[in-house]
């Protein structure tokens, strides 16, 4: 089943259901503390949930985005 909802994975241990987020927005400046990036908005949870995961991640899990066409630059074999 392709359009089944997936399980996210957002950081610091926190997983929701692709089809409950409805916004995402990164976090900027002096708010981007202790790893924070993202800023999750989740059917259902009042507050947005904190995440350690960039707002791109994020969406390319979701399956709203194509993932990374080259492996990202700490992927890389270097030898």
């Amino acid at each position: 089943m392709a359009d089944a909802p997936r399980m996210v994975f957002l950081g610091f241990g926190k997983y929701v259901r692709s089809d409950r987020i409805f916004a995402v927005e990164p976090i900027r400046d002096e708010d981007r503390g202790s790893g924070a990036r993202t800023r999750v908005w989740v059917e259902g949870i009042p507050e947005p949930v904190v995440a350690s995961r960039s707002e791109r991640a994020i969406l390319a899990e979701m399956g709203v985005l194509p993932p990374r066409a080259r492996a990202a630059p700490q992927d890389e074999n270097l030898f």
